[in-house]
């Protein structure tokens, strides 16, 4: 029989208790992933960070509150800035958008821009199977919240709209959801172009209803962007 001691040890009611405590659960976002160095990466490597993404253990709440609700806000917050604090000048004349009207268009275009990627990631999974890939709506998620960074990054460029026009720069998006979409859904080599050209289209589809729709969401502002 153990001794009254070491059996209160090993029912966890004695001094012995905190030997037994369970190990602390790790974050979703293994090794605590640096946003900036994320970006950097997804920018100049985007093969490589695409393979450790893919092994990535992540929630979308945790990828919504870490990643995608912080980036999506630089265009938004930019082109407030830069259209109604800056503005748009030419001919010595000048323009500003009324601050509540920024305001609203910056917070109707953020939330439009939040809850596209959910809707990307729908499409994306929806559309692996019919190209031999893997339906995995997580791994859907990761391609519909990284995939844009460029996007995102290059929409600071509306803090001055006299360099609005590098926002285009943001098209590099496109390239990182061509490398990343094979590796994280297992398209099959021979359909990985037609699956990603497919979701490609629907992207662009669904980045000119979120224009629109916020633009209509604000009268007169139709084409002042």
């Amino acid at each position: 029989m153990l001794p009254l001691a070491s059996q209160a040890g090993a029912t966890g009611s004695g001094p012995g208790h905190n030997r037994y405590t369970l190990p602390q659960q790790q974050q979703p976002w293994e090794a605590n992933v640096n946003l900036v160095e994320r970006a950097k990466n997804l920018i100049l490597t985007p093969a490589a960070e695409w393979d450790k993404i893919s092994a990535e253990t992540h929630t979308v709440q945790d990828l919504y509150t870490g990643w995608i609700m912080i980036l999506a806000a630089i265009p938004a917050l930019a082109t407030f800035v830069g259209f109604s604090l800056v503005g748009v000048g030419a001919f010595g004349l000048s323009y500003r958008v009324p601050v509540m009207s920024g305001i609203a268009h910056a917070i109707a275009s953020y939330l439009l821009a939040l809850g596209s990627v959910y809707v990307f990631a729908l499409v994306i999974d929806a559309l692996s199977p019919t190209f031999g890939g893997e339906k995995n709506f997580l791994q859907a998620f990761k391609v519909a919240a990284f995939a844009p960074v460029a996007s995102w990054l290059a929409g600071v460029f509306h803090l001055l709209p006299a360099l609005s026009i590098l926002a285009i720069l943001g098209l590099y998006s496109v390239y990182l959801l061509y490398v990343g979409l094979p590796r994280l859904m297992k398209t099959p080599a021979e359909k990985a172009m037609p699956y990603t050209a497919v979701v490609i289209v629907v992207g662009i589809v669904i980045s000119i209803l979120v224009g629109v729709v916020s633009a209509l969401l604000l009268p007169g502002r139709v084409g002042a962007f």
